[in-house]
């Protein structure tokens, strides 16, 4: 009898000493966008914004592994609960039927970049209906914007992803194309030569200021437990001046076209 006693100790200790191990090194499968320089596939540390998410849950104990994938297919995925969490996206409320949102961990701005050899002016939405305009599939560029398109306000021709649509305003395919301003420099180095990316510069009004978070599937049942942690860890971040030292950029600065409206 003890030896039965002592077999059963010795069961119940090994599995438990399984599932801690488990625990502490747990993996986190995370889908994103190609996002450069925040999301970026082809960077040593996957991004500035990669590099945040992955040291949060570090703390927590947790790895991260991130799947780059076009942004719809992103989406799709971590809604079906193939992946923890999916990163980064603006709120929209349909979003909420799929999806928990996490704080904001990202503040964004996003502007129409052009050709200066073809000067932009607006002042409204429906001042860009005359444009032709280039977007990525996935993206959204805020519910006025949104709802533009929905109501074939505006003339955009979509893409799948962001760098294409450099090319196409070189080579006056579009006229303009909205992007987040630190992304759209950063493609913008790497899409064309020197020569050509001084021939585009962005307007000064932005289409959009907002936030983006880290969305965590409804049907998972984790996820609330996950939100609270990466929260309550990315307040910290905030607080010591660590979350700072992630987005800051030396010596950067943009071009504005003098021609362009204040």
């Amino acid at each position: 009898m003890k030896a039965v006693v002592l077999y059963l100790a010795l069961l119940v200790l090994v599995w438990s000493s399984a599932i801690a191990a488990k625990e502490a090194g747990k993996s986190l499968s995370i889908s994103v966008g190609d996002w450069p320089p925040y999301l970026d596939r082809s960077a040593p540390d996957q991004g500035s914004l990669a590099r945040l998410i992955r040291d949060i849950f570090a703390a927590e104990g947790f790895s991260v592994e991130f799947h780059f994938l076009p942004w719809n297919r992103a989406y799709r995925e971590a809604a079906r609960g193939r992946h923890d969490a999916t990163a980064v996206w603006m709120f929209a409320p349909e979003r909420t039927e799929d999806f928990l949102y996490s704080d904001a961990v990202l503040s964004e701005t996003f502007v129409l970049f052009y050709r200066k050899g073809n000067p932009i002016d607006w002042l409204d939405i429906q001042d860009l209906a005359k444009l032709r305009l280039g977007g990525t599939l996935g993206y959204s560029y805020g519910s006025e914007f949104d709802q533009a398109v929905a109501d074939n306000v505006l003339n955009i021709d979509w893409v799948s992803y962001s760098k294409l649509n450099f090319n196409r305003l070189i080579y006056d395919r579009i006229d303009a194309f909205p992007e987040e301003i630190n992304v759209g420099y950063h493609l913008m180095e790497q899409a064309l030569p020197a020569k050509q990316a001084k021939r585009i510069t962005h307007h000064p009004r932005p289409i959009l200021e907002n936030q983006s978070f880290v969305l965590f599937p409804s049907r998972l049942s984790q996820s609330k437990a996950l939100i609270e942690r990466f929260n309550e860890r990315l307040s910290q971040f905030r607080e010591s001046g660590r979350y700072d030292a992630y987005f800051e950029v030396p010596g950067a600065s943009f071009e504005i076209d003098e021609g362009a409206a204040n």
